[in-house]
């Protein structure tokens, strides 16, 4: 018999060994030891004594590495840190902060490639979509860079001779990103160039599924920080559970949390943050639909339904995941989508011919089960796919693989949660219209508004899409899919997908404090509105 001491033993044995040859390619070109357990906690130092979480590759199923995440105390202690290390940083020249953002831009552009490998190894994704979600946090630190220099207050006019008000950003504190498995590097990036560039500290509880790449991004970015004297705790990291994420949700010593997940844990999330008045940013459920209208260009559109509803598996925020078809497209328009479908096969994301990666893990293949069985319960027709892959060649045997599927309900009821339900896979369900103002009350009928897009090339149907009877959603897109956003512009949804906005646009203005400063020049004091209080006759 085997005592549960040996058992540990066997567990954390270490993994050099049984590592394939193309997870052991991957992670040494970033300096990730698989034979040991790796440290989970950045505050200025490598420490972390908890529970050993395990990073498995979704495709093969093997253990890539072991991770020690935060105790209580280390979680503590790095919330600490980044409340000095604000303090120093806040003082820091904003432009002084832009330079610094353009150094970790040039060691993130350097590593591009390798991180995308391990995204795609860890999380899934295939190699193209792995390596873009990198030049993303490239791509918004050089937006940061910019910025330093522009983020201005602005001068306002006083009703009172002798007087200017000023509206005055300042640094806000310390800022706490807790990031999903499905972006494991941008959605951080998208964080750290704006907190950074503000002057705050950042502290960031990434998934606990992904904690390799967050290790190798807080590698990179810390040795950026110290060749230039400033607290790693900057930019800290605390791996761990749900007991970790509560702790830096719950303290008054973060001033603002982003939180980026599912619906229902936004929600508590929100209730705790806004609880103890600190400041909240949600990006959560997207549940997206793309019209295509009966003038549209069906080479274009049929091109990026498919890339928004299989991209990533189905595993996007902004994938598409409802699609609403004009009555005279639909057979043409289905037809050439299910040839596409039925052109596909699963692969090693890390194989650049590969278009179709796994799901992130065993639970999602529930998710995606529960979902076609719902599918069946209530009569819709399954066009294609509807089933988890079965007899793959090894090693993609062990992975989650699963068929991406078209079904055609046999009603458009969007309190139904087969349309008002968000499902984190490759799921597509059609629905037919006659008129774009049913399809819009389709689209904006769900709880979800992240994302939408709209085919056509009629200018008046463009202007009902985007005027105030027309989409609901955060991203409202004409001729374009719902899915690959830029950083540009600010990205977020409204309703239940939390009304936050990151990366580009106005974004910036979340991760600072405002301040009104009415500055008198004058000899005398007027009051405002001309209010007179005195006692002299």
């Amino acid at each position: 018999m085997i005592t549960r001491r040996a058992l540990s033993s066997l567990r954390r044995a270490p993994l050099a060994r049984g590592l394939s040859s193309r997870a052991s390619t991957v992670l040494s070109a970033l300096d990730i030891r698989a034979d040991r357990e790796l440290p989970g906690v950045y505050d200025g130092e490598w420490t972390g004594s908890g529970d050993v979480l395990e990073s498995v590759c979704p495709t093969t199923g093997e253990v890539l590495a072991r991770v020690k995440s935060a105790t209580p105390a280390e979680v503590e202690r790095a919330i600490q840190r980044s409340r000095e290390a604000y303090k120093v940083i806040r003082s820091v020249p904003a432009p002084k902060r832009g330079e610094i953002l353009r150094q970790i831009r040039e060691a993130l552009a350097t590593k591009r490639d390798a991180l995308g490998a391990l995204v795609s190894l860890e999380m899934g994704k295939i190699r193209t979509e792995g390596e873009g979600e990198v030049q993303e946090f490239i791509d918004i630190a050089d937006y940061g860079v910019g910025l330093s220099r522009m983020m201005n207050g602005r001068v306002v006019a006083s009703e009172r001779p002798g007087h200017s008000i000023l509206e005055v950003p300042n640094p806000l504190g310390v800022v706490a990103v807790l990031s999903a498995f499905n972006f494991p590097v941008a959605v951080y990036g998208w964080n750290l160039a704006l907190s950074l560039a503000a002057g705050n500290a950042t502290l960031w509880k990434p998934a606990p599924s992904t904690p390799l790449c967050s290790i190798a991004v807080t590698k990179i970015v810390s040795e950026v920080l110290e060749r230039n004297g400033v607290p790693g705790a900057v930019a800290g990291l605390v791996l761990g559970g749900k007991a970790v994420g509560e702790h830096v949700v719950g303290s008054s010593d973060v001033d603002m949390v982003s939180f980026t997940g599912s619906e229902a844990v936004g929600r508590e999330v929100g209730k705790v943050v806004q609880g103890r008045f600190g400041k909240v940013l949600l990006e959560l459920g997207g549940n997206n639909a793309a019209v295509v209208m009966p003038d549209a260009d069906l080479n274009l559109a049929v091109s990026a339904v498919f890339f928004g509803a299989v991209g990533t598996a189905g595993q996007r925020c902004t994938t598409t995941r409802r699609l609403y078809l004009h009555s005279n497209v639909v057979e043409d328009f289905l037809a050439r989508l299910e040839g596409l479908y039925q052109s596909v096969r699963p692969g090693d994301p890390l194989d650049r011919s590969t278009l179709l990666g796994p799901l992130h893990n065993r639970a999602a293949v529930q998710t995606y089960d529960t979902a076609i069985q719902h599918l069946k319960e209530i009569g819709a027709e399954i066009m294609t796919g509807g089933a988890p892959y079965r007899d793959l060649a090894s090693p993609l045997n062990g992975g989650n693989f699963v068929m991406p599927t078209i079904a055609i309900p046999q009603e458009v009821n969007v309190k139904d949660k087969v349309w008002s339900t968000e499902t984190f896979a490759p799921v597509l369900t059609v629905g037919v219209f006659d008129k774009l103002e049913q399809a819009i009350e389709w689209n904006n009928g769900v709880p979800q508004g992240l994302s939408s897009s709209l085919w056509t090339r009629d200018i008046r149907n463009v202007g009902k899409w985007i005027g105030p009877a027309g989409s609901d959603a955060g991203i409202v897109n004409v001729n374009v899919g719902t899915s690959g956003a830029e950083i540009g512009a600010a990205f977020g949804g409204n309703k239940s997908t939390g009304w936050g906005r990151e990366s580009g646009g106005d974004a910036w203005k979340q991760y600072v404090r405002w301040s009104a400063a009415t500055i008198n020049f004058s000899d005398e004091a007027p009051l405002a509105q001309g209010v007179q209080f005195s006692n002299t006759a």
